[in-house]
């Protein structure tokens, strides 16, 4: 079972089959995602009397809604049963909501494609506990790192792909949209077929009495991750790293229109730049870590995400005089090489300030308790994200400027490191052992 590279999972049906199966899932969210957003926005939609910014925000509320309510019973089924078998179910249902969807998109039924994404979230809501509780029951634990590096990386290419898939299929049929609900269902399906190479893996607590009180079972599971303070802090950690990055990347298709002078093919070059960086950033993650769950990556990541959060702001605080209107003129303009820098490197040190927190998570939280602790992360996760919006809704409201949003979230970012290293001193007491060999081989 013993790897010497992350990239020779790749070639392992331990992990292959699981790997397929959460990349195709990701991408299929984003295609559908995307490409309802596209609709709605080029083509004039209004649903419910909102227009397309106001349509944007409940797109992704809804699709989030469903990680805070059903979280804790999601946990609870993976736990409590054998996880490929799980996986199986939960693509057949992604493959009846892909149905759905293209029944909807062809006869323009709106209000459907807003319920079958709040449909989707829930179905992601329940594969979120089964993927990250499966890879420390198949890895050894000097794996970790690099198994999560590849799906955190595989899991952001999926987005890249999603963007641009969903682009390309609703310009290519934006009438009836034929293109874009056939991607869908292929997609689906074929997600469904790598599940079913997904090796047995049995329930950690086959005897779990299942509890329907979401609320109660909300309690109960976040309880279970408090137990280690270690474990908890990892999840506030990154539940952190989603309020950071949602509350940058929230602002992206503003900070394009309104400070860049760009349009949509700006929007998704930076996107996809951010995208990049996650990638780049989680797959060096087993490198610097020396094949270890090295907390001492942590406070290396959270330097960065200060540092270049706040040079956003300095490489573009105001608006652009010039307009722009593709990616080989957004390179000939003066400073935006510092900004295309600034977001890929927020990827990278996101990457790396993440993968770690994820991995510490499965190293040292309880084994039979493992899916609802992932579970109780996805509940804090959500709230942050809310979080996030709401308090860049409040400050751009009250004159706030994108850029100076962006320079407020990098001071943050400082004071929640600050404040999480207080409370588990081992991070800075790894990063020290840490820097002084980055390139790995530390002591215990």
């Amino acid at each position: 079972m013993a790897t010497s590279n992350q990239f020779n999972l790749l070639t392992e049906r331990r992990f292959v089959p699981f790997f397929a199966t959460q990349f195709l899932g990701a991408f299929n969210d984003n295609v559908f995602r995307n490409g309802l957003i596209i609709v709605i926005t080029f083509q004039g939609i209004t649903v419910f009397d909102m227009n397309a910014s106001q349509l944007a925000n409940i797109a992704g509320a809804l699709f989030m809604l469903p990680f805070f309510l059903f979280s804790a019973s999601a946990g609870q089924l993976a736990d409590k049963y054998e996880k490929s078998q799980l996986m199986r179910i939960i693509k057949t249902i992604e493959i009846c909501l892909m149905f759905l969807s293209a029944f909807a998109l062809v006869n323009d039924l709106y209000e459907l494609l807003f319920f079958v994404l709040f449909l989707l979230g829930f179905q992601s809501t329940l594969f979120g506990p089964v993927k990250f509780a499966y890879l420390p029951q198949k890895l050894e634990t000097r794996e970790l790192i690099g198994g999560n590096a590849l799906v955190e990386s595989g899991t952001y290419l999926a987005i890249i792909l999603g963007l641009l898939v969903g682009d390309l299929a609703v310009a290519h049929d934006p009438d009836n949209l034929y293109v874009l609900s056939a991607c869908l269902i292929a997609f689906a399906v074929i997600g469904y077929m790598a599940s079913r190479a997904v090796p047995h893996t049995p329930p950690v607590d086959p005897n779990l009495k299942l509890s329907w009180n979401i609320w109660r079972e909300t309690i109960h599971i976040v309880g279970f991750a408090r137990k280690d303070r270690a474990v908890f802090l990892a999840i506030l950690g990154i539940s952190w790293f989603w309020f950071f990055g949602s509350a940058i990347t929230l602002q992206i298709p503003a900070y394009t229109l309104d400070i860049l002078q760009g349009n949509q093919s700006i929007n998704i070059v930076l996107l996809v730049t951010f995208s990049i960086g996650i990638g780049a950033g989680s797959l060096l993650c087993e490198r610097l870590s020396g094949h270890r769950v090295e907390p001492g990556l942590v406070p290396f990541g959270s330097i960065g995400l200060t540092v270049f959060a706040i040079d956003l702001y300095f490489a573009q605080p105001v608006m652009h005089v010039t307009p722009v209107n593709s990616f080989a003129e957004l390179l000939d303009r003066a400073g935006s090489i510092r900004i295309l820098l600034d977001i890929v490197m927020l990827g990278a040190f996101g990457g790396i300030y993440s993968v770690p927190l994820y991995a510490m998570i499965q190293e040292r939280a309880d084994q039979h308790h493992l899916s609802r602790i992932i579970a109780a992360n996805n509940i804090i996760n959500s709230v942050f994200i809310v979080m996030a919006a709401v308090m860049a809704l409040l400050l751009l409201n009250a004159g706030l400027s994108i850029p100076a949003l962006f320079a407020i979230v990098g001071v943050l970012n400082a004071l929640f490191a600050a404040a999480m290293y207080m409370a588990l001193p081992e991070f800075i007491g790894r990063f020290r052992v840490w820097i002084r060999n980055p390139l790995g081989r530390h002591p215990t």
